[in-house]
Order: C-alpha cells, then structure tokens, then sequence
C-alpha cells in the first residue's frame, strides 16, 4: 500500500511532535504493509507557514533516520494545502510542494466547517496549470455532508478526493463513515489513505480500513484505492476513475440523483 496523505514530519504542524514518534509512525505504517507514503504536513497561512524548502529538507532527514534505524519505509514530499484565494498565485510561482514534486497533484484541504463560495474558481485556476488538485477528506466536512453532489460535480471536472481511514473505521462518527463508504461507492472518492497524525487514534495503520473495505466490494478495488491509485498519484500518472460493484438499483439511484 502506498499512504499519500500523513502528518509525520516532526515539529511542522499538528502532526509528529517528535523523531521519536515519528520513527514509531513509520514502524507502524510498515507493519501494515504500507510501502511508501508522502509526508504532508498543514499548509495553512499564518498557522502553518511551511516553505517547499523546509518540508524537502526535513523529508531528507527524516528519510536518513529512517535508513539508520533499518525502516524499509521511503517518505516522498508534499503537504496540504488550505483552500485560500492565492492557492493559483503561489502555484504559479512555485511555491507550493506537489505530490512527490511530480507537478501533477496537489493535496488541498477545505475549512472544517464548510465549502467556499469560491472552491471551484480556484480548484479550476489550479487545474489550468496543468496540476490535479485532490480534496482531503472531504467525508468530514458539513457542508459536503450535506451536499455531496457538489463534491460529485467537482469529480467530473477532474478532481480527485481522499477519504480517510479513520472515518472508514468510524472514528469520526456514524455520519462521516457513511459519507466516506458512500463517496467510495459512487466513485466520488478514488483514492484511501490515513491522514496519520501520531502513533494512536489518528495512526498510519491501515490494515482495519482495508479489511472493511475489501469485505465490502472486493479485494480488486481494495487494491485500487489504496495501492494502485496512490501509485499512480506519487508516479504523477493519470488516475482512472473506478467504481466497486455495488446493487445495481443503488448505483443508478445514486447516479439519477446527481445527474438532475
């Protein structure tokens, strides 16, 4: 499994509040099977400031701990960005990290509380750069809880979505798991990582998550959002959209409802 979206760079934002933990972060994504994963750290104005620079070069050294600590896990580049007007700007002028520094994907992350009048003009000014924006669990946000087909319209603008592991677990609740199960099944959401922030609750493991997953629809599309897809994403290749196979009358239901 690759994991595109984790918070264990030590010290940059809410995430690992030290090596230590982080090395732990790292054994645990490794014991679950997890291969490679993108070091994300908040990207927020005024909170979370994070230069490209800072986050490359504490990539690099924790990529070195790892090494002498023998922790088969390789820690590629990125960060979340905040949903801000100057999002475009700044791409444009290189200053934000994309997935792995392919230039081809950019995690972005909307307010906890709702989505912006002007989501889609800049998601839309990003993607004319020639960069895929990906929206971070978009299953724990009110207003796409209560609004999915505007998180289905940005899909079918070329968008992607992540949802987390911990919401599949129901961490978050009974609403967001059904948000994220039900973004997964009407292929609204592609790809599933951990949004990791420390060793418990918000951990990097991911075994639970793709064992309810593959349960549900399947050990190929299991694989999909959680190994291939990613792949795909830290390779800078296209991602194909994918659906499970869930009861044909839900689908269409689903499907007639958003197309209206």
């Amino acid at each position: 499994m690759v994991d595109i979206h984790t918070h264990i760079l030590p010290g940059l934002d809410d995430g690992a509040k030290s090596l230590a933990e982080a090395l732990e972060m790292a054994r645990i994504a490794v014991a679950d099977g997890v291969s490679a994963l993108a070091a994300t750290p908040h990207v927020v104005s005024g909170l979370y400031d994070n230069p490209p620079e800072l986050i490359r070069e504490e990539v690099d050294v924790l990529n070195r701990y790892l090494a002498e600590e023998g922790i088969p896990l390789p820690i590629l580049p990125g960060a979340e960005y905040r949903l801000e007007p100057d999002l475009p700007q700044r791409l444009n002028q290189g200053q934000l990290v994309t997935i792995n520094d392919t230039g081809r994907y950019l995690l972005v992350e909307l307010p906890f509380s709702l989505v912006p009048d002007h989501t889609e003009q800049i998601l839309y000014e990003i993607q004319l750069q020639g960069v895929v924006p990906i929206i971070a669990h978009p299953e724990r946000n009110p207003g796409l809880i209560r609004n999915p087909e505007r998180l289905f319209r940005l899909v079918q603008r070329g968008v992607l979505a992540q949802v987390t592991t911990s919401s599949i677990q129901g961490r978050f609740g009974k609403t967001v798991k059904r948000t994220a199960l039900n973004m997964l099944e009407t292929g609204t959401a592609q790809v599933v990582a951990s949004d990791a922030h420390s060793t418990r609750g918000r951990s990097p493991a991911t075994a639970a998550a793709a064992q309810e997953i593959e349960a549900r629809w399947g050990a190929e599309f299991a694989q999909t959002v959680l190994s291939i897809n990613p792949r795909r994403i830290i390779a800078g290749e296209m991602v194909e959209p994918v659906l499970p196979e869930p009861e044909v009358g839900f689908l269409a239901r689903v499907w007639r409802s958003l197309s209206r």
